[in-house]
């Protein structure tokens, strides 16, 4: 939740506001998950109030799964300026599923446990100094075109994973309370339980076949659109490199196995500021690609995760990718 110094902060920049008026009072959807790690009603209604000192605010909160989904494809229709996703960056893959391949740009204010997206689009990861930067961003509008990524009929706007990744992020969404209270450690501990219950003896195996026809045999699969892959807290994790998001291709990584052998290598170049994980003997990689195809290669279903939010278990994923698929401003 947000510090007292937040909220008076946030208090402040309203005030500081409230007299002013941009060219033009664009019309702002914010789409608000009261369910996300750092949200709470005062703070929603402290960054509405700031946010209305420059744009004409409507504000409506989640009441299910895909239901930003939904507000954003009836904003496109009407006609909305811009539709920003208040929560974590799950919320913000079910708007930008509701704007795909419309001119309505989508931005976003940090209240997830991450906010991957939010960072790579620039804006501030602090709540106080986002919103701020989004009222300074009316008298310099400036939408952009992104790619989008999908993996089968998913939209994705950074990141897909296949196998331990996905297993990981499966486990802590079954833990909401604990994600909130233990953030990047309670992803830690998912992982390190995950890996020793599942991925030790008798993983689950996939293979990745690229458009040419090169095949990468593994047991987990990471597919981006953009880099870096993650955040442990503000420390980036890096996959692949040169990846952004509007390259107009996919990179990606296959971990050919997972034996406790294989791990601590794996786990410090993760973190490492130098050495990469794709130097590690067990790992591919895969760069600048149209397509990728993961499919089970031992008839087990396997977990699917899209921007950090798991969405099933599948037999196979196809990922593709939209150019220029969705406007943004930040």
């Amino acid at each position: 939740m947000a510090a007292p110094l937040q909220l008076q902060s946030l208090e402040r920049l309203g005030d500081s506001f409230a007299g002013e008026h941009s060219v033009e009072r664009k019309r702002m959807l914010v789409i608000v998950n009261p369910y996300a790690t750092t949200v709470s009603d005062r703070l929603k209604n402290l960054v509405v109030y700031a946010l209305q000192g420059r744009y004409d605010v409507q504000a409506v909160d989640t009441q299910r799964r895909d239901h930003a989904t939904e507000l954003c494809r009836e904003a496109a229709q009407e006609g909305i300026d811009v539709v920003v996703a208040f929560g974590g960056d799950g919320t913000l893959n079910e708007a930008a599923n509701g704007l795909a391949g419309s001119s309505v740009p989508l931005t976003t204010l940090p209240g997830g446990a991450t906010n991957v997206y939010c960072k790579m689009l620039g804006i501030p990861g602090d709540i106080v100094d986002a919103t701020e930067h989004l009222l300074r961003l009316a008298d310099r509008w400036e939408p952009r075109r992104v790619d989008l990524a999908k993996a089968n009929d998913r939209w994705f706007t950074f990141s897909s994973g296949v196998g331990l990744d996905a297993s990981v992020v499966h486990r802590v969404d079954l833990h909401p309370r604990m994600k909130t209270r233990l953030g990047a450690y309670y992803f830690t501990y998912a992982g390190i339980t995950t890996f020793l219950k599942d991925y030790v003896l008798g993983p689950p195996r996939l293979e990745a076949v690229l458009a040419d026809g090169t095949t990468f045999p593994g047991v987990t699969s990471i597919v981006q659109n953009g880099d870096p892959f993650t955040y442990f807290k503000n420390h980036p994790i890096k996959l692949v490199e040169g990846q952004t998001l509007d390259s107009g291709s996919l990179s990606g990584i296959v971990l050919q196995r997972s034996t406790p052998t294989v791990m601590p290598g794996v786990m410090f170049r993760l973190f490492s500021e130098r050495a990469r994980i794709t130097g590690h003997r067990a790992v591919s990689g895969f760069e600048e690609v149209p397509t990728v195809t993961i499919r089970s290669a031992d008839e087990r279903p396997l977990p699917l995760q899209v921007d950090g939010d798991y969405i099933g278990h599948v037999d196979e994923v196809a990922y593709s990718l939209a150019p220029g698929g969705l406007t943004v401003v930040a």
